[in-house]
C-alpha cells in the first residue's frame, strides 16, 4: 500500500470511530432527525388500563414530546401492566431498565417507605386540602426523596379515594369485615388499615387480583371506582361501600440517570409545567366521578354510601395506624403533611 493510500485508510478508520462515538453520546448535538426517525425511545410502564383518564393524559404528553422534539424523542407506553406489576416495574425504572413509570404512591413507597404516609386512612379532610399540601407544602420533600432514590418527579396525579368492594354485602361496621380475607395492596399502611377494619388482608399484585377474586382466594378489595371498572374487578363483587378511607395520590417519574443525560430541550418537552400537568390529570380523573358511581347500579352492584356515624367509627378504628407508621418510619414527612391539615 502506498503512503497516500495508507493516509486515506487511516483517515477513513478515524472517521468511522469518531462517527460511532458520536451516535453513542445520547444524541446531544446530533443533526436534526428525519421525520419519524426517533433517536430516543423512552419506555413508560403503568398498570393503568387503556381508555382511562391516566392513559389519555399520557397520550397528551406523548403528542407534545413528539411535536416539540420533531420526532426525535418517542415515549412508548406499556399499559395495563403489560410490563409487569407496579412493584416490579418501579424497581426496574429505578435501575434504568425502564425509563419512565406512572403509578401509585404506595408502589413508590416500596422503595421510599416514608411516602406511604400520604395514604394513611382518613388523612386528608378534602381533595382541595390534599392538592394544596402536595403542590405547595411537600412537593419539595417528595422531589428530594425521589431524587435520592434515583427518580425524577414529572407530575402528580391520583388514583383517588379508595373504598371497599365485596361479594358478601355492604360494609357498615368493622364487624362486617371480621374474618374476611380481603385483597390488599402491598405495604404496611394498607395491611394495617385492613387489620384495623377487622379484615384479614392478603397482599396481592394488581395483575393477579382478578384471578384471586374469581377463585375465592379473597372476598373483596379496596380501590377507587375508576380502577374497579377499568380493571374489570366489578365483575367479581355484588356490593361497593363508599368508605373513602384512603386518598391515594399517584405520580409519574423518570429514571434520574436517563433524565440527566437528556438534552435540556428534551427535558423541557417531557416535563412541561409540573403544576399544570398535575392539575390536568386530577381534573380528568374527577370529571367522571358521578358517571362511575352510576355505573355500579347499571352493573347490578349495590352501592352503599357510608353514613357520617359509620365513617366516624371507621376513622376511629383506623387512627392507630398513623402511630404504627410513625413508630416504624419516623414522623418527619408525616409532620410535614399534618401541620398543614
Amino acid at each position: 500500500m502506498t503512503d497516500s493510500k495508507k493516509i486515506l485508510e487511516t483517515n477513513r478508520r478515524q472517521f468511522m470511530v469518531g462517527s460511532a462515538a458520536a451516535v453513542s453520546t445520547f444524541f446531544i448535538g446530533r443533526p436534526k432527525a428525519l421525520a419519524g426517525d426517533a433517536e430516543i425511545t423512552l419506555k413508560l410502564a403503568t398498570v393503568a388500563p387503556p381508555g382511562t383518564p391516566w392513559t389519555k393524559h399520557l397520550k397528551r404528553i406523548k403528542k407534545r414530546v413528539k411535536t416539540e422534539t420533531e420526532g426525535r424523542v418517542k415515549i412508548k407506553a406499556m399499559l395495563g401492566g403489560a410490563a409487569g406489576d407496579e412493584l416490579s416495574t418501579v424497581s426496574r425504572t429505578r435501575k434504568g431498565g425502564l425509563q419512565m413509570w406512572a403509578g401509585t404512591s404506595a408502589a413508590l413507597a416500596s422503595i421510599i417507605p416514608e411516602l406511604a404516609a400520604l395514604e394513611l386512612p382518613y388523612l386528608f379532610p378534602s381533595l382541595k386540602k390534599a392538592d394544596a399540601i402536595l403542590d405547595k407544602h411537600v412537593k419539595g420533600d417528595v422531589e428530594k426523596m425521589l431524587e435520592k432514590a434515583g427518580f425524577k418527579l414529572l407530575f402528580f396525579s391520583e388514583n383517588g379515594h379508595r373504598s371497599i368492594g365485596t361479594n358478601f354485602g355492604p360494609v357498615k361496621s368493622t364487624s362486617d369485615l371480621k374474618g374476611k380475607k380481603m385483597r390488599s395492596q402491598q405495604g404496611d399502611v394498607h395491611l394495617n388499615t385492613w387489620r384495623a377494619l377487622g379484615a384479614s388482608p392478603v397482599p396481592i399484585a394488581v395483575t393477579e387480583a382478578m384471578t384471586s377474586l374469581q377463585t375465592g382466594v379473597v372476598s373483596g378489595f379496596d380501590n377507587t371506582p375508576l380502577f374497579t371498572f377499568a380493571a374489570s374487578w366489578y365483575q367479581a363483587i355484588t356490593h361497593f361501600t363508599l368508605t373513602r378511607h384512603s386518598y391515594q395520590p399517584a405520580m409519574a417519574v423518570m429514571h434520574l440517570g436517563t433524565w440527566e443525560k437528556l438534552d435540556p430541550a428534551f427535558q423541557r418537552s417531557i416535563l412541561g409545567t409540573m403544576d399544570e400537568e398535575s392539575a390536568y390529570g386530577r381534573k380528568k380523573v374527577r370529571a367522571i366521578k358521578q358517571q362511575l358511581l352510576d355505573n355500579f347500579g347499571a352493573a347490578g352492584i349495590a352501592l352503599h354510601e357510608s353514613t357520617s356515624s359509620e365513617l366516624a367509627a371507621f376513622k376511629k378504628a383506623t387512627k392507630p395506624t398513623h402511630k404504627k407508621f410513625t413508630d416504624k418510619y419516623g414522623s418527619g414527612f408525616y409532620k410535614a403533611i399534618t401541620k398543614h391539615l
